[in-house]
């Protein structure tokens, strides 16, 4: 499965939830808070800004915000929201891809640099990054915990959500550090929908290592966009690098 074929029009027609799942306003609004303290009066790039989940709302808040793309459907779904102008978008991997100009944060938000299913390319979008901030910028990634203490010896699948009409489930291949996630949806009748999207799990020191080679330093972890503390038992982290001021 390539990033293209996932990401197509009828992914990008059906991606939005309003009030609901990732658009609930309590999983959306602390993190448009923390990037907008962040973002102060400097500009900010969201990498993988898809339909404007979390950039729109950013910009609402007075902030610059621009983006790197690599689904023309999903642009096409966040242009009917904002324009050009209002959040311009470079199409490409943003591993690789340029978007005009400096800026003071680039954020990856909901897991999404896992998409980039190797550690080469994953490494190249902290590069990247670190290309667009100015010094003492910042790059923040949210970010899932693997879960591999919950798979069972000999086991390559785990149920990690069930509640009515949906059911989530990942297979492990623990070789390459590579999951895919399979996500069933379903009502009433005896029909259900499949979705499928592979990702590269990464453990937060291997993250920090990453940030090294591209130049950053740890600025803080936590649980959630919140705050909460970051611990053993955290099932995810956002994480907040930034380029020595000096550098």
């Amino acid at each position: 499965m390539r990033q293209d074929e996932i990401w197509d029009a009828e992914t990008a027609q059906r991606y939005d939830t309003p009030g609901t799942g990732m658009f609930a306003p309590e999983v959306l609004e602390p993190a448009v808070d923390r990037l907008a303290r962040l973002a102060g009066d400097g500009r900010a790039l969201e990498f993988a800004v898809g339909t404007g989940r979390v950039a729109v709302p950013l910009s609402e808040r007075g902030v610059s915000v621009a983006g790197i793309e690599l689904s023309q459907p999903m642009v096409d779904q966040l242009r009917t929201k904002v324009d050009e102008a209002t959040i311009p978008v470079v199409i490409g991997d943003m591993a690789t891809a340029t978007a005009p100009g400096e800026y003071s944060l680039v954020y990856l938000v909901y897991n999404t640099i896992s998409n980039l299913l190797t550690q080469a390319e994953q490494t190249e979008c902290f590069r990247n990054a670190a290309r667009h901030l100015t010094p003492g910028g910042r790059f923040v990634i949210e970010l899932w915990v693997p879960e591999l203490r919950k798979l069972p010896p000999g086991q390559q699948a785990m149920v990690w959500l069930c509640e009515p009409g949906y059911i989530g489930l990942d297979t492990y291949d623990v070789l390459r550090q590579h999951v895919i996630s399979h996500h069933f949806r379903f009502d009433e009748t005896r029909q259900a929908r499949l979705s499928r999207s592979p990702h590269r799990y990464i453990w937060p020191a291997e993250l920090d290592l990453m940030a090294q080679l591209a130049g950053f330093e740890l600025e803080s972890r936590h649980a959630d966009w919140a705050g909460a503390a970051f611990t053993a038992e955290s099932r995810s982290h956002v994480s907040v690098y930034r380029i020595p001021p000096g550098g």
